[in-house]
C-alpha cells in the first residue's frame, strides 16, 4: 500500500508541474519558443528542457492509465 501511495504521489506532483506549465502556456503564440520546464522521468531523474535544446528531438509522452490495474 505504501508503494501505490509514493507512485500516486509522484503522480500527483508530476501533473502539478505539468498543470503549472500550461495555465503558463496561456501566452504562449504559434512559432514561439516553448518554455523551459522540469518533468522527473521514469527512471528517477529531473529532466529540463533546456538541457536539449539544440540537441535532439524530445518527445513527451503522456499515458492516462500509468500505474493503474487497468
Amino acid at each position: 500500500m505504501m508503494r501505490r501511495f509514493r507512485q500516486m504521489k509522484k503522480i500527483l506532483i508530476l501533473m502539478a508541474s505539468f498543470a503549472s506549465g500550461i495555465l503558463s502556456a496561456a501566452d504562449l503564440k504559434v512559432g514561439d519558443a516553448a518554455p523551459d520546464f522540469a518533468l522527473q522521468g521514469s527512471d528517477g531523474k529531473t529532466y529540463k528542457l533546456s538541457e536539449f535544446r539544440g540537441k535532439q528531438a524530445v518527445v513527451i509522452a503522456w499515458y492516462p492509465k500509468a500505474f493503474t490495474g487497468g
